[in-house]
């Protein structure tokens, strides 16, 4: 099959024919239709993450399951899936619990194993972990789900558990970032949009973002407490840096609740959090690592309903090739909302 292949740390990514993979006991192979290209296909590149070389990245998937292993119950070939990028160990207490997002025993395609950029991807513990796509749902949509899209529907209504009314802000207006702020919308919040794009900062409008910020060296944290009246209620840092996981901080009001979505990568030791401010106000640090399959239902009943409308963050579909060139610099790449590959294009 082609796929991806990069060969070590920081290292060019290449399409190359490279063996297929077989359908593990209680896993299955998935001929994979759509993948999404995420910052954390970039950090596994970059090597903020412990990545056994050389390696296929990609973990937002969607496609049809073309082989099935011993054990496998709920799945036939044929079956169109998708599947959290956190894949649990289906035997464990959290996965028992229905938390197979915090598996001690997870899977994670794209980093632990093999990923989706690639024809085929071997997915494991296939009765916990994969979910059904409703035929109103295509691939694409599907695939940008898997990551970003449930990661910040599971950050907005299970961890900061945001009501009608609150503000939330918004800290990164790339993927994770715009789906939190349809998402937060779609809950009746009002929403601050911060990013140092103007396109992704439009996009967030049109989105439903009451507010932007352009993040262009201005003191983030004061120009949202001006806008909110005193700070936000949740704050989302989407991105993942020092600076933005502070700016998302100071945007809080007092008692008010950050969630931590956008990787940390250390920096001299470990990430610097501004945690003054957290003792002194009160605030809630919370993370928040995905969502599990048996959660999928809630969101895309709302997909299917047209509450939500992930597609409309769908930016561009690129081939193999252009994601093999493309993932070394997407930590900045200015692309507003998401981009596909499609394997086979």
């Amino acid at each position: 099959m082609r796929a991806v292949v990069i060969d070590s740390v920081r290292a060019q990514p290449e399409v190359r024919e490279v063996e297929a993979p077989f359908a593990p006991d209680g896993g299955v192979v998935v001929q994979v239709e759509a993948t999404g290209v995420c910052r954390s296909d970039w950090h596994a590149w970059a090597g903020h993450d412990d990545i056994a070389w050389p390696h296929v990245p990609g973990h937002e998937l969607a496609g049809v399951v073309s082989e099935v292993g011993a054990g496998v119950e709920r799945w036939r070939v044929g079956d169109r899936v998708t599947v959290p990028f956190v894949c649990g160990c289906g035997r464990c207490e959290w996965c028992a619990a229905g938390e197979a997002q915090v598996c001690p025993d997870q899977e994670q395609p794209g980093f632990t194993h093999w990923g989706s950029f690639a024809e085929r991807v071997a997915l494991h513990a296939a009765d916990t972990n994969l979910v059904a796509i409703p035929q109103g749902i295509d691939f694409a949509t599907a695939a940008s789900l898997g990551c970003r899209f449930a990661t910040a529907y599971r950050a907005l209504v299970a961890r900061a558990a945001v009501a009608k009314g609150e503000w939330v802000t918004v800290v990164g207006a790339g993927g994770v970032g715009l789906s939190a702020v349809m998402i937060a919308r779609a809950l009746g919040a009002r929403v601050v949009a911060v990013d140092r794009n103007p396109e992704a900062l439009a996009l967030a409008t049109d989105l439903g973002a009451e507010h932007v910020v352009l993040a262009d060296g201005r003191e983030v944290g004061a120009a949202v407490t001006a806008l909110t009246g005193g700070g936000s209620h949740v704050a989302v840092d989407a991105v993942g840096s020092e600076q933005t996981c502070a700016a998302a901080i100071h945007s809080l009001r007092r008692r008010g609740r950050h969630v931590q979505v956008g990787l940390l990568p250390p920096v001299d030791g470990h990430p610097r959090v501004p945690m003054a401010r957290v003792i002194g106000w009160e605030l809630d640090l919370l993370g928040s690592h995905g969502m599990a399959a048996v959660d999928y239902p809630g969101m895309l009943a709302l997909i299917e309903s047209g509450a939500l409308q992930p597609q409309r963050l769908v930016e561009r579909t690129i081939g193999l090739e252009e994601a093999a060139a493309l993932l070394p610099g997407f930590d900045t790449a200015p692309v507003a909302g998401m981009t596909i590959v499609a394997p086979g294009r």
